[in-house]
This record gives C-alpha cells, structure tokens and sequence, in this order.
C-alpha cells in the first residue's frame, strides 16, 4: 500500500505518518495485517526513514535520535507495538508512504499522516492511497479530516486506467467513487466523471468545474467529485464497476 502527500508552503511541516493493522480488529475489519511496516520516501524516491514497530525507533535518514517519547506526545501513537509511525520535519515536496508486512504477510492495513504544526506556513496538500481494490470488504477506503471553522472546498478522484502510463500493472479499469461523513451516510457518489450524479451534497453539474480545478481525470471511466465540506471526519470507498478488482489510487486535494 502507497501513500502520497504534498507540502506546500514557505516553512518546514512536522507530520506523523502511520502504519496501522492490529489495532482495526476493534472496529470489526477481518484479515488485518498484523505485522506493518513503514518507508518513507522524497519525490526522487529516496528512503529517508523506516520503521518496524512504532515503540523501536530506527535511526538513519532523517531520524536522528529516539522518537518514542514525541510519538507518545503527538497524541497519535498506536494502539498495537506492532505497528509503525514516523514523525518527520519536512520541507516542501512530494512523499510517498510504504506499507509492507513482516516477512511478506498480507492483510488489511492503513496509512495515515496528520498534521502535528497545523498553524505554520505550509499546509499539508494531496492525500492519496494506491492499493489493490478487491470486493466486499477489501474495497479501498480513503479517510480525511477536515478541520477548522469554515467549509473546505477538496476535489476527491478515482483513478484506474491512467496509471498505466506510469507502468503500473493490473490497473482498476473502470472505478467507482463514494463520499461519506461521519455518520457513515452516502453524501455524494460518481462513477465516470464528465457525467454527474446529482445528489447530496451535489446539486448541480460538475464536469466544468472539475476541468477548471486543474485536477481532471486523463481518462473518461474515472471519477471525480467536487465537494464542499464542513469540518468533520469523511471517507472515499473506491470499487470497481461489475465487482472487478485491480489497482486504483484515490486521491483528495484540497481547492481553496
């Protein structure tokens, strides 16, 4: 599992970023990875930190000296030693998150990276998680916060067939996109983004609006959703049309 975040801004960003697996049995997820293990890497794909086991911290890169102490005052540390975290002070740039298990195990896993200097010039942009998208259960989920007193303008995508042009095999061909809130109520859906489903929070066409954030899908049987939220916790779920499977990126970015 791969996940990617932007850094943008003119100051340096302290972020958390987890690798979570034991900790989901207590919210009902069957076959959870039980063994996580965390990469973190800069735009030219360098390692610049790892870590196996959040409570054993494993200097190199960036790291420099224990960061069992700061995890535990972040307010973020999980739950099961088994799993991983990393916080990283980064300038601005692209990073991708790596989630792998112990001695090549598999299961459901979730990576996460939160903001731990939300009020410095810089903002924490593009949330995405590439992953093989299965059926039922093993759907691909994608969660963010929103945060502060007014709403927050984001663009949510689905994309399939376009990673192909960046060699990645087994491509989604053709992926579905939800939007929930925190209550777990559907508040918007699409599938095929130059046609708009009305509904929820979506009360009008999107297809120009999406072309204009700069952030339409290259390929016409992917999704997209422009929405306009309130502060509070909201998921994406990524299927594939007809419950076919294969390798998907979701995506949020954050317009305004």
């Amino acid at each position: 599992m791969i996940g990617g975040f932007i850094i943008q801004g003119t100051e340096r960003k302290t972020v958390i970023i987890r690798a979570i697996g034991p900790e989901l049995t207590q919210f009902g997820v069957p076959n959870v990875l039980i063994n996580p293990t965390l990469e973190l890497h800069d735009a030219s794909g360098a390692l610049i930190a790892s870590n196996d086991d959040w409570q054993t911290t494993i200097i190199g890169g960036i790291i420099v000296h224990s960061q069992v102490q700061q995890i535990v005052n972040s307010g973020h540390a999980p739950m099961d030693p088994r799993e991983s975290a990393i916080i990283a002070n980064l300038p601005a740039g692209n990073y991708t998150a790596i989630v792998r298990g112990v001695s090549n195990t598999t299961g459901v896993g979730l990576v996460e990276v939160y903001d731990l200097n939300p009020g410095s010039d810089s903002k924490l942009d593009d949330l995405s998680t590439r992953s093989f998208v299965q059926i039922n259960d093993n759907v691909m989920i994608g969660g963010f916060i929103v945060e502060g007193n007014r709403p927050k303008m984001v663009i949510i995508r689905a994309i399939g067939p376009e990673l192909t042009q960046f060699g990645v095999p087994n491509v989604l061909a053709n992926p579905t996109l939800e939007l929930h809130n925190g209550a777990g109520a559907l508040i918007a859906s699409n599938n095929n983004w130059q046609t708009t489903i009305i509904g929820g929070v979506i009360t009008h066409d999107q297809v120009q609006e999406i072309i204009n954030s700069g952030h339409a899908p290259t390929d016409a049987r992917e999704s997209a959703i422009i929405a306009t939220l309130p502060a509070g916790n909201y998921t994406a779920i990524v299927r594939g049309v007809s419950s076919t499977t294969g390798v998907a990126l979701v995506e949020v970015y954050d317009l305004r």
